[in-house]
């Protein structure tokens, strides 16, 4: 018995828990006097100490209500069953078969409704209850049983006047002392489970709630609240965090003061960088960058690479560097480009630490001391423009020395000796002087064509004699001469640096 009602009362509270849990907004139900009706059906799990077989009960209730907390209903049905043992309605020594039995079931109860302004709403219902037994084989005689009954459920109100309806009740019958035990004197506990619709008729509906806040329209300063938004008394959302989500509906509370939300409220950070968009002051950040606080990219040795992006963090100031933040050093000698005052050292030069060479060939020192190399042994064929190989090697010293100083805007001159006509002399000059120009841009792709051009000057300007072969030897060849010697003014202090060394 015991366990019995402590198993009962489990089940009233976890009824009275749903329904108090269950408090959803709707548009109101009835208000003022008004009338309840609808079916029902239930299931009715007697105590084990009475002489019937559990069963279904099919029945109705009628209600009057007072307004929408308080009514007194009545109900009935009927059920046909079957007994355990014999006839009579509660066990006793008999070991007879059951026989078929027909009970009417009907009562009234007081019934209070808990939040009549919710979808959902708890009830609970108190009252009197009683069973009739009708004449069977064993028993000739009608029998009563009655008691006091216990109850709570929820209504669901899916339109103001229309309910669906779901409870519990607990039946108490007690015996007096002509049964034999059990049941005896003790009360027994029979529990009534049902569910059911039901209508209502009359009263008026005042408590309309056309956004489901729970804020009635007539109170409602905010009619058009989202459904499952939180609002305050006048029925206006509650937005704590001021991001433009309400709470209730909002999955990321706190969210920072001029975050940007998704539509659950919840922070983005587009960029990845964990500085919130609309906090993050640059919010195309590439992936994986380091930022500051306000998300901003990082880059210590400022070369351009940002922090977390840059395999070589610790680059000096003014170094050119690769897409991974890398100094460059284009030719190999040690100082990085952009620090490197010479930044096409031939392969295999000594250099100091602006990456200029340490060693200076004679033909550099003619360079940077006339503003001008003069080479006599670039060989031609008689009469042709050809350039012979075995010159190749000294034009290829020449464009490694004037590679060093990438500003240079220099002029290829060709000469000729006086032998053979003049204008002969002057076509041949210019065009063996754009060969030279010709083999340097192919050879040098760091030399700029638009820098270097090329000029005949035939016979015109001997520097010796015609007239003897060493004389016609000195006035064959090919002076590179800088148009703009400016250039090489700072190499030359540098060069005065070093001899004072």
């Amino acid at each position: 018995m015991e366990e019995r009602l402590a198993l009962n009362a489990r089940r009233l509270g976890l009824a009275l828990v749903m329904g108090a849990l269950c408090t959803a907004p709707c548009l109101g139900q009835v208000d003022g006097p008004h009338v309840t009706v609808g079916p029902s059906l239930g299931y009715v799990d007697w105590s084990k100490d009475m002489n019937l077989d559990n069963d279904v009960v099919i029945g109705g209730r009628l209600g009057l209500w007072l307004n929408g907390y308080l009514g007194i209903e009545g109900h009935y049905g009927p059920m046909s069953g079957k007994t355990l043992h014999g006839g009579q309605h509660w066990i006793g020594p008999s070991t007879a078969e059951g026989v078929d039995q027909d009970l009417s079931l009907y009562g009234g109860n007081i019934i209070l409704n808990l939040s009549p302004t919710k979808a959902l709403s708890p009830f609970l219902v108190g009252g009197w209850q009683e069973a009739k037994w009708d004449k069977n084989d064993i028993w000739p005689e009608e029998t009563y049983t009655n008691g006091p009954q216990l109850g709570a459920g929820f209504f669901y109100w899916p339109l103001p006047r229309l309910a669906v309806r779901a409870e519990i009740r607990d039946w108490l019958w007690d015996f007096d002392e002509t049964v034999p035990d059990p049941p005896g004197e003790g009360w027994t506990h029979n529990m009534v489970y049902s569910v059911g619709i039901e209508y209502a008729f009359g009263g008026w509906l005042t408590r309309k709630d056309a956004d489901g806040d729970g804020v009635f329209d007539k109170k409602d300063r905010c009619p058009d609240t989202p459904l499952g938004a939180r609002v305050d008394i006048e029925g206006c959302p509650v937005d704590s965090d001021g991001d433009g989500v309400p709470d209730g509906i909002d999955q990321c509370a706190a969210t920072p003061m001029d975050a940007v939300v998704d539509a659950a409220g919840c922070p983005r950070d587009t960029d990845g960088d964990r500085v919130l968009d609309g906090i993050d002051a640059c919010p195309g950040t590439p992936m994986g960058a380091a930022v500051d606080a306000k998300g901003c990219p990082t880059d210590a040795d400022n070369d351009g690479v940002y922090d977390g992006l840059d395999k070589c963090p610790g680059t000096p100031a003014g170094a050119t560097v690769d897409s991974e933040g890398c100094p460059k050093d284009t030719d190999n000698d040690g100082v990085v480009d952009g620090l490197d005052k010479c930044p096409n050292t031939p392969a295999n030069a000594r250099v100091d630490a602006d990456g200029c060479p340490i060693i200076i060939s004679e033909k550099e020192v003619e360079l940077l001391d006339t503003g001008k190399i003069t080479v006599r042994n670039v060989n031609f064929d008689t009469g042709k423009w050809a350039i012979r190989p075995e010159s190749f090697a000294v034009l290829d010293e020449i464009g490694g020395i004037l590679i060093q100083w990438p500003d240079l805007r220099v002029e290829i001159g060709g000469h000729t000796d006086a032998r053979g006509s003049d204008a002969m002399n002057q076509e041949l000059s210019e065009k063996r002087a754009n060969s030279v120009r010709e083999y340097l841009l192919a050879k040098f792709p760091q030399i700029k064509a638009e820098q270097y051009t090329a000029a005949g000057y035939g016979e015109k300007q001997p520097i010796a004699d015609n007239t003897t072969e060493t004389g016609l030897a000195k006035n064959r060849r090919v002076e590179f001469k800088v148009l703009n010697t400016e250039v090489l003014k700072k190499e030359r202090e540098r060069r005065q640096m070093l001899e004072k060394k």
